[in-house]
C-alpha cells in the first residue's frame, strides 16, 4: 500500500507540473522552464511529464487502494498547484 501511495503522489505532482508547461507550449506561450522558456521547450516537457505521469499510474496500481490513491493524487496536485501559483520555481514574474 505504500507504494501505491507514493506512486499516487507523485502522479499528481507529475501529472500536476506537465500541463502548465504542455498548454504553454500548445499555445506558443513562454513560460519559465530549467531547459528554457521557449513554447517547444515546454511542450515537450509537458509531454514527457504526462507521458511519466501515465507510466506512474500503470505502476501504482491504484485499483488496489483506491481512496488512498485519490488522497494522495489529489495532494500531489494541491502541492504542486500552490508551487505554480505561488512563487514556482523561478521566483515572482
Amino acid at each position: 500500500m505504500l507504494l501505491t501511495i507514493a506512486l499516487s503522489f507523485l502522479v499528481g505532482l507529475f501529472g500536476g507540473n506537465a500541463l502548465p508547461h504542455f498548454m504553454r507550449g500548445i499555445t506558443k506561450e513562454r513560460y519559465p522552464n530549467s531547459l528554457g522558456g521557449s513554447p517547444v521547450v515546454n511542450f515537450v516537457a509537458g509531454w514527457a511529464g504526462l507521458v511519466i505521469t501515465a507510466l506512474l499510474v500503470h505502476w501504482a496500481r491504484m485499483d488496489l487502494h483506491p481512496l488512498a490513491s485519490f488522497i494522495s493524487v489529489a495532494v500531489g496536485l494541491l502541492l504542486i498547484g500552490l508551487f505554480h501559483s505561488g512563487p514556482g520555481a523561478f521566483g515572482k514574474p
